[in-house]
């Protein structure tokens, strides 16, 4: 966090309840960590991160929510969506919820992981495709290294 103002930072907060909710983060890189108690704590991410939320909460009768957000933390001024336990909130790459949906984006983050790459480093579009196509009951593609390859060349040439 050092020579970063609090206010360009992106705050999640995570709880941990065995079998009550859980909310954390399944990948992107952190810039701080304050520790609120036992069982929460919050991370901070600096403008233009990439990093996958989890929330779940259990119900009287099983799960009663189950919800995945990759988000990209954003500058001040920049637009971004709200997402609860998430100030301000960040640019929505992909928002699904429903178990079967979320394991199926689990599934998607482990596959880049396979390929030896950090899903936070992945081309934000994968994450918009794989939303789209999850949530129209659709297969998404497989992220591939010629699609990453890509994506870092048009990083190197955009402003």
């Amino acid at each position: 966090m050092i020579g970063r103002a609090v206010t360009e930072l992106t705050h999640v907060e995570l709880t941990h309840v065995e079998g009550v909710v859980e909310r954390w983060i399944r990948f992107g890189l952190h810039a701080a960590e304050r520790i609120i108690d036992r069982r929460s704590r919050e991370l901070s991410f600096p403008p233009g991160a990439v990093f996958a939320f989890v929330r779940w909460r259990a119900g009287e009768h099983g799960t009663a929510e189950s919800r995945i957000d990759i988000l990209r933390a954003v500058s001040p001024g920049e637009p971004f969506s709200t997402v609860p336990f998430v100030t301000p909130g960040g640019e929505s790459l992909l928002r699904l919820s429903g178990w079967p949906k979320v394991a199926r984006v689990l599934e998607a983050i482990d596959a880049v992981e396979r390929l030896g790459l950090d899903p936070a480093d992945a081309a934000p579009d994968h994450w918009r495709h794989v939303h789209n196509q999850l949530a129209t009951g659709r297969e998404p593609r497989a992220y591939a290294p010629e699609r990453h390859r890509a994506w870092l060349l048009r990083k190197r040439v955009s402003p």
